[in-house]
């Protein structure tokens, strides 16, 4: 792993509830983060997400554990003398101020001398796309300049860690996936180190260099985008990130083979080596991705790795079908395939039956270990 710009131990908060109690928002986290690394710390509402991140920004005082911001230790600094930046989801800029004091308003407040104000605001204005517009008045801008305002005010002031809270869930679709690829470009030309909240799953894959995915309070898994959604650590991790179709069962090997054999009687099959330490024993869950089946025919025998369903629906989503049902002993399965297999999908909707075949190798076993929800 890289240099690390920040480290929590133990980090631990609750908050009362109105009828009394507490619930746990943070339950003891670890976290490391590298130096110009993008991280996104990705779960459902009320997971503590947006309180990792305030903790980290001074806005949230800890109950216990401990912060370290590039070597110091920062768990009692207010967070107005943290080097830390927040965008937030509301873009908070001042109505009455130009674009060009909105983004200069910390460096004016720093006594900063004028010409390089003047420099630093142009070049965090340009890096942001918005050169040109220096005299707008917020009321004047769209969603998305304003989001880049919000940006170009975050980033004038050199943080050592700019925190984004949910700063594209106003935006409407189209903008929010273009500011998807702007916001990991210009994480990689500024070379800070982003830490970025979301419950959009799309988003946390696309833009992310690691994902760490929590739920009530603990994180579940932190790993690349790509082993988020192919190896998720536990069912919450499978179930959350994408869709998925889950077979729990006992592992069986035969023949040098590995399977998964469900109580209604299923054989999945796997591939050992695709799988880190594969389980001998115990209540263990296969893992398939809508996507990783293919259509076909009823009289296919070359593999046998497929699974044959009774079909409930299928649905045109544009470029693809997906195909929902449930097998022999009724456990509910869905597959998304090509719409170039639109003539296998016509006999699949006269004859209400589906040959589903996969390949064993994107087979992922999850045993019965590690965080949970």
């Amino acid at each position: 792993m890289r240099e690390s710009i920040i480290r929590l131990e133990g980090a631990s908060k609750t908050f009362p509830l109105p009828e009394g109690g507490t619930v746990v928002a943070l339950d003891r986290i670890d976290l490391e983060v590298s130096r110009n690394e993008f991280l996104t710390l990705l779960g459902p509402s009320g997971c503590g997400k947006t309180t990792l991140l305030h903790a980290i920004s001074g806005f949230v005082q800890l109950d216990g554990g401990a912060i370290w911001l590039d070597g110091e230790d920062i768990t009692d600094v207010p967070a107005h003398r943290r080097p830390v930046n927040t965008v937030f989801q509301n873009y908070a800029l001042f109505p009455h101020m130009s674009v060009d004091r909105n983004v200069g308003y910390a460096l004016d407040v720093s006594h900063v001398a004028k010409a390089e104000r003047d420099r630093r605001v142009g070049a965090a204005l340009a890096m942001v796309g918005l050169g040109g517009l220096e005299k707008r008045m917020p009321r004047q801008l769209s969603g998305g300049q304003q989001q880049r305002v919000a940006l170009a005010r975050a980033i004038v002031a050199r943080p050592k860690l700019l925190l984004l809270d949910e700063p594209l869930s106003a935006l409407d679709r189209n903008l929010r996936q273009a500011m998807q690829i702007e916001l990991k470009n210009l994480q990689a030309e500024l070379g800070i180190t982003f830490i970025f909240v979301t419950h959009d799953q799309e988003e946390a894959l696309t833009m992310s260099d690691r994902i760490a995915v929590l739920h009530k309070g603990v994180i579940q898994q932190i790993d690349t985008p790509r082993n988020v959604y192919d190896r998720p650590g536990n069912t919450f991790v499978a179930t959350f990130i994408g869709a998925s179709n889950l077979f729990e069962g006992t592992p069986r090997r035969a023949d040098g083979k590995l399977s998964l054999v469900t109580a209604g009687g299923e054989v999945i099959h796997a591939v050992e080596s695709c799988n880190k330490h594969p389980p001998d024993t115990g209540s263990v869950t296969a893992m398939l991705r809508p996507e990783q089946f293919s259509l076909g025919g009823s009289g296919d025998t070359r593999s046998e790795a497929f699974m044959d369903i009774i079909v409930e629906q299928t649905v045109f989503v544009g470029s693809n079908f997906e195909i929902l049902g449930h097998t022999a002993a009724g456990r509910k399965v869905s597959a998304v395939v090509p719409a170039s297999q639109v003539n296998r999908i016509a006999e699949v909707e006269d004859t209400k039956r589906a040959r589903l075949n996969y390949d064993p190798a994107s087979v992922h076993l999850i045993a019965r270990q590690g965080p949970q929800a």
